[in-house]
């Protein structure tokens, strides 16, 4: 008996992590929509397969019961998340897994909408489908973090990148610009990019490199643009106003300024705090606007602002082998007890360390 049990979790944790894995196709294509993978099964058997692909587009239980090659009457669905039961930009989906007659369905998580927080499973189980909820809860939860926090506390997930070199600074000075990490973390870097919401910069940065903060080692959809301009004194020469290749944001004072929309940028007053632009703020802001994921791509001043304010979720660092001689930038992170190690991998000749504040570190998992 044990040993059917232990086989039958096994099955289940299968289908939900197909599901799961779907539902990462549509990584940064979706949101502020979560990430959803749903697998259709009967009789043992794969028979539909679907995932949200686009914001906007059918939700993942449509695509699989379009996707179906058999009739999907009676068949189980496996959903990495609870279907939604309120109409929003498409039909409910519930309505559609009743209506095809799916007689089971398990979940990864409720959904942390109070729209829809366990109303759609009460939806379900009130047209006699079996609902079961928690399975590969842990992964379903990572996979659609930012979502999470996101609809639950009007802030976006905050991931701060930095590149250092083997003794820790970031550059010789705020004033010039230097590459120190190699291509490998440079590809790597661009993927990451093309998996949030946003990029973001300080008025520096901007100033001194002229970033265009695109996705070019990679395919993928550019970030939208963000930069803290507190007293909006940035060139408009700058590429982020010219290139058209990404929406931009200024964040600005809102002592000064009201919000305005010009045909290259979006002007986005926010509050000040010792004379500059408030992270907590800043970030409640582009909550409002969609944005769900930020990456911090700033230089020095502004990871310290964001490090002070409490407001950074994970981070990247990305280690050269050299020194960097007469180098004054101090890179402003360091990893406290607050953090744990997730990951760990060289890079080229290069490492990279990915932190989280307030999870378990993975070797002791």
């Amino acid at each position: 008996m044990e040993m059917d049990n232990i086989l039958t979790t096994n099955i289940h944790d299968l289908f939900m992590s197909r599901a799961i894995e779907l539902a990462k196709q549509g990584r940064g294509h979706v949101s502020p929509n979560p990430m959803v993978g749903c697998v259709l099964v009967r009789d043992g058997d794969i028979i539909g397969e679907g995932y949200h692909e686009k914001f906007g587009g059918p939700h993942a239980e449509i695509m699989a019961l379009r996707n179906a090659r058999k009739d999907p009457l009676d068949s189980t669905a496996y959903i990495n998340l609870e279907p939604c039961c309120i109409t929003g930009k498409t039909p409910p989906c519930t309505t559609a897994l009743i209506e095809n007659g799916i007689s089971e369905v398990y979940l990864g998580m409720l959904d942390p909408n109070p729209d829809v927080n366990g109303k759609g499973v009460e939806a379900l189980e009130k047209a006699g489908i079996m609902v079961h909820v928690g399975i590969l809860a842990e992964e379903a939860k990572r996979l659609n973090q930012s979502f999470n926090k996101w609809i639950t506390q009007g802030m976006p997930w905050v991931i701060a990148k930095v590149a250092q070199s083997a003794d820790g600074y970031m550059g010789i000075n705020s004033e010039t610009s230097i590459w120190l990490t190699g291509d490998v973390s440079r590809t790597h870097a661009h993927t990451l990019r093309s998996e949030v919401d946003a990029v973001l910069i300080g008025r520096q940065t901007a100033l001194i490199d002229d970033p265009s903060l695109t996705v070019r080692e990679v395919r993928g959809k550019n970030p939208k643009r963000v930069i803290m301009d507190t007293n909006r004194t940035l060139p408009l020469t700058l590429k982020i106003f010219n290139d058209k290749k990404a929406d931009t944001y200024v964040l600005c004072s809102d002592k000064r300024f009201t919000q305005t929309q010009t045909h290259f940028c979006n002007y986005l007053p926010v509050k000040e705090e010792n004379k500059k632009l408030s992270p907590v703020h800043a970030l409640k802001t582009l909550a409002k606007e969609g944005i769900s994921s930020v990456l911090i791509e700033g230089g020095q001043e502004i990871l310290k602002s964001f490090i002070e304010a409490g407001v950074i979720d994970q981070i990247f660092i990305y280690t050269a082998p050299g020194k960097l001689d007469n180098a004054h930038l101090k890179n402003p992170i360091q990893l406290s007890e607050e953090w744990s190690v997730l990951e760990q991998e060289n890079l080229g000749e290069d490492t990279l360390i990915i932190a989280e504040k307030g999870v378990e570190c993975l070797q002791e998992l």
